[in-house]
Parts: structure tokens; C-alpha cells; sequence
């Protein structure tokens, strides 16, 4: 089995579930996710894990993002982007210094309201199942950060524009949502993750030129994608304990170990073997590397 991380240039047209659906025909492997959906208009960097990697998926997914969006003014739809149905076309006549203040008004912390198109779970259903009975729930809204937003070209109706952001942001919310700033209304009308985390277009893999002979050699571990928490070496005097799930309680130890603070955990020097946490006066793993066969 192989146990890793691939860097996959999603292309347009397919669902990040049809991705998943071929790594698991190439690596002949159940045990396949992706980290971070990407809608079928998207396109860019969609990590899949595969094996023991997908225990870290939750973990792969809380890194930051930079997008590459383009929103086009002056309509409203459904699903906030080009492939709903039009509820609405305004006419606008905004300089473009109106829209950049707009645009740039955006960043820092702010709440979202998640588009009725997604797949978060309301009682069990998923909104876009909802939606698409013409049924519209409640949403909460959930605090975001948009560290930066850069334009980066501008012909009217259209903006391109490049953004970073935490986990959980919906480019299609914030293009709606600066459309109602604007007055004008507007929608995502074309969208490419460039980052997420460590993984980068540059360094990804077009789906189309991957194959069953050569999958092997994409393949990224599990620990490169998780380089936001600082190494911990377990020494020998540990090890036994740490493996079979025993906390380590010694002083010694824990004087060099932050609280509350994830680790990545390794043993024999350069052997990962999980995220521990120490909580008050213990160190213990969080999530194990399991090893397929």
C-alpha cells in the first residue's frame, strides 16, 4: 500500500470525488481522500492522501489557501458562480477605485455565511441536496481570515483578483458578498487553487499524466505536509512507551515540550510515527502513522 501524499492539478470539469475515484484504480487502494473539496468549476491543487495518510486529512486541510478567482459583476444566481440559475442582472456604473476598496475592505477577520450550494451537513443532509429540492435552511455564519487580497486584473464586469485565506472560506460567498458590498451583485466566475499548505501548483501533477506505473514517484509523505508543527525526537528510554499508547510523564522530557502545542512525532532519529500533544503533566500521541503492508 502506498502511504503518502499526492499533489494533484484538479482540472475543471470533474468533482474532486472523481479525482479520489482514480488514485484508488491506479494504487488499487481503499483508503484514499482529498484534502479539500474543489468544486467542478475549479481547478488546482487538490492534495489526495493515500493509506495511512488519510488519517491526517483533518490536519492537511487546516492550512491556509491562495486562490486565483474571477468574479464578474452585475449578476446574481443561485449558486453564487456561472452555473446556476440567474436570479438577477444589474446594471453598475463604479469606478474601478470603488470596486478595489470594496474588494480590499474584505480582508482581515471576518463572518461568512456558506452558500446553500455546499456540502456542509444540516440534520444529516448535505445543503446542496437541499438546494436543489428548493429547499433553503438556516446557516450560521463562521468566522473566516482573508490574510490578503491582491488585484490582479480588472476589465469590467470582470475582476481577477489573488487571495489567502484560512480553511473554510468559500471564494463564492466572498465574490457574492463583495458583489452586495458593491450594490451591483456578483458571482465566481472562474477559480484556481495555487496553494494549500506546502503543496503548490508548481510542484503538482496533472491528473491526465498520472498512471498506475508511475504514481509511485508523486507520492509526497505524510510528514512534508504537516511541517507547520514543530519535531520531536522520542529517545530509545520512550519508545516503548509512546508506541503502545502510555503517556510519558517524565520531568526531564516534559521541560522541553510546549502544552496544548502539536508535535510531529519521530522515532529512530527520521521515523515518523504520528502527532502527540503534552496536556499538563503528560506527552501522548494524538494520531498514529499506520503503516499499510
Amino acid at each position: 500500500m502506498m502511504d503518502g501524499i499526492l499533489n494533484i492539478n484538479k482540472p475543471k470539469g470533474i468533482t474532486s470525488f472523481d479525482v479520489v475515484r482514480k488514485i484508488k484504480f491506479f494504487t488499487k487502494s481503499r483508503k484514499v481522500g482529498h484534502a479539500g473539496t474543489l468544486d467542478p468549476i475549479a481547478s488546482g491543487v487538490l492534495p489526495v492522501c493515500t493509506g495511512g495518510a488519510t488519517k491526517f486529512v483533518d490536519y492537511i486541510m487546516k492550512n491556509d489557501k491562495v486562490y486565483l478567482a474571477c468574479m464578474k459583476l452585475g449578476v446574481r444566481t443561485d449558486t453564487y458562480d456561472r452555473e446556476g440559475t440567474v436570479m438577477e442582472t444589474l446594471d453598475f456604473n463604479l469606478g474601478e477605485r470603488d470596486i478595489e476598496n470594496a474588494v480590499l475592505s474584505f480582508q482581515g477577520e471576518i463572518e461568512q455565511l456558506p452558500p446553500m450550494y455546499s456540502a456542509i451537513k444540516v440534520g444529516g443532509k448535505r445543503l446542496y441536496e437541499l438546494a436543489r429540492q428548493g429547499v433553503e435552511v438556516e446557516r450560521k455564519k463562521r468566522k473566516i481570515i482573508i490574510y490578503s487580497i491582491e488585484i490582479m486584473d480588472m476589465k469590467l464586469p470582470y475582476v481577477v483578483f489573488k487571495v489567502k485565506c484560512s480553511k473554510g472560506t468559500y471564494i463564492r460567498s466572498l465574490c457574492h458578498d463583495i458583489g452586495n458590498e458593491l450594490n451591483c451583485g456578483a458571482i465566481m466566475w472562474d477559480l484556481k487553487r495555487v496553494s494549500t499548505g506546502n503543496f503548490h501548483i508548481s510542484d503538482s501533477i496533472d491528473l491526465e499524466n498520472l498512471n498506475a506505473e508511475n504514481i509511485s514517484r508523486y507520492i509526497v509523505p505524510v510528514d512534508d505536509a504537516l511541517e507547520q508543527y514543530p519535531q520531536l525526537v522520542i529517545e530509545d528510554a520512550y519508545m516503548k512507551n509512546i508506541l503502545n499508547g502510555i503517556p510519558i510523564r517524565n520531568k526531564i522530557f516534559l521541560n522541553n515540550v510546549l502544552q496544548d502545542k502539536l508535535y510531529r512525532v519521530y522515532i529512530d532519529k527520521n521515523k515518523f510515527i504520528g502527532l502527540g500533544m503534552r496536556k499538563s503533566f503528560e506527552f501522548k500521541m494524538v494520531k498514529m502513522f499506520i503503516r499499510g503492508n
